[in-house]
């Protein structure tokens, strides 16, 4: 019987929001890293691996290929890619491969998925390919001190907002923020059948990811 050959697609977000991280490892550290252990796990399936690299704007494509050379260029790029642009659009990201690429495949979104809206392209893309989102969090995110002024997204707005977070009910205000933004984000994964892992840059991420393949097994 004939092998069936996998596409595997990594599509990386580099924006700034990726910088952050107050351990060891920035999300974007811990991004590239699960992205690399996911392409060595596709050297020994022999399957097809490609990525988009991306902020606001796609900044690089690398066409699926497979081959140990191909497959170790393609970790070399995401672990080491220093980007051009701050802002992220995940919307356009996904956008852009669904033009590129005309097949069937499994597509890896990594990233905080602090974006503008982006319902739409994943919905589609969700139809079109087995989408994972693993989504990369610091602890710190959740949990900002007080007395400060800081930049943030609404997702419900979709706009940027100046926050003053000193004081008890600024305090209240965040939390109840963050808290939004993950059931809606965990309701938009759901409602479209998208699979979802938290993982966080001060933990081991073997971890939920052997879960979350487990699980998906019995699934299949």
């Amino acid at each position: 019987m004939e092998e069936r050959e996998l596409v595997v697609m990594f599509l990386l977000d580099v924006s700034a929001s990726g910088r952050f991280g107050t351990g060891e490892k920035t999300k974007i550290d811990t991004a590239a890293e699960i992205c690399a252990l996911l392409a060595f796990s596709a050297i020994q399936n022999n399957d097809k691996v490609g990525a988009v690299v991306f902020t606001d704007e796609v900044e690089k494509f690398i066409p699926p290929d497979k081959g140990r050379k191909h497959v170790l260029h393609v970790i070399r790029e995401l672990l080491f890619y220093e980007s051009k642009g701050r802002k992220t659009d995940i919307g356009k990201a996904i956008s852009y491969l669904m033009r590129v690429l005309k097949r069937k495949a499994i597509v890896f979104v990594l990233s905080d998925f602090m974006s503008p809206e982006f319902t739409r392209p994943m919905a589609m893309a969700a139809k079109k390919f087995d989408l994972v989102a693993l989504k990369i969090n610091d602890k710190r995110e959740g949990e900002l001190a007080r007395g400060g002024l800081f930049r943030m997204w609404d997702q419900e707005e979709g706009i940027e907002r100046i926050v003053d977070l000193s004081g008890r009910k600024a305090e209240e205000y965040f939390a109840g923020y963050v808290r939004r933004r993950e059931e809606q984000l965990d309701m938009l994964f759901k409602r479209h059948g998208v699979d979802y892992v938290d993982i966080d840059t001060d933990t081991d991420y073997i971890k939920p990811l052997s879960v979350f393949f487990r699980s998906r097994a019995k699934r299949l």
